[in-house]
């Protein structure tokens, strides 16, 4: 790694990295911020699992100022797509939204209520949601 020009910094038990702590804390906040405009009193650990997913996926959206790249972001680095506001941006997080079932010709119904999580990043625009029971989850529009 040394013939390559990378430095590695090993930090023993109990040292602080001031970046990384800086971006933990950078998460938590936002993932705060989330769990704030909730209208839930508790929230099972499976969401709380989501909420810091949805915060990490939006956090990679965007370009960072001290990054490898000036314009374009990890996720774009990573997967060569980008997010489209119009697509992706269309339910917020813990949002109720109602999902497509499977059915036949009968007369039941043919959409169930859920939370909204997270965009799934395709090129369609979907959301993944979870339904109250908390152990199905659902691609929604």
């Amino acid at each position: 790694m040394e013939q390559q020009g990378i430095n590695m910094n090993i930090t023993g038990r109990d040292e602080h990295v001031p970046e990384i702590e800086r971006f933990i804390r950078t998460v938590k906040e936002r993932a705060r911020a989330i769990v704030n405009t909730l209208p839930f009193e508790t929230l099972p650990h499976r969401l709380i699992v989501k909420i810091v997913y949805n915060v990490m996926f939006w956090m990679n959206c965007f370009p960072h100022r001290d990054g490898i790249h000036v314009t374009l972001s990890p996720r774009t680095i990573v997967t060569g797509s980008n997010i489209d506001h119009d697509k992706h941006c269309r339910q917020q997080f813990g949002s109720y939204v109602q999902f497509h079932e499977q059915h036949n010709n009968s007369m039941a119904t043919r959409t169930s209520g859920a939370i909204a999580l997270h965009p799934t990043g395709n090129a369609q625009g979907r959301v993944l949601s979870f339904t109250q029971t908390w152990r199905t989850k659902h691609i929604c529009y």
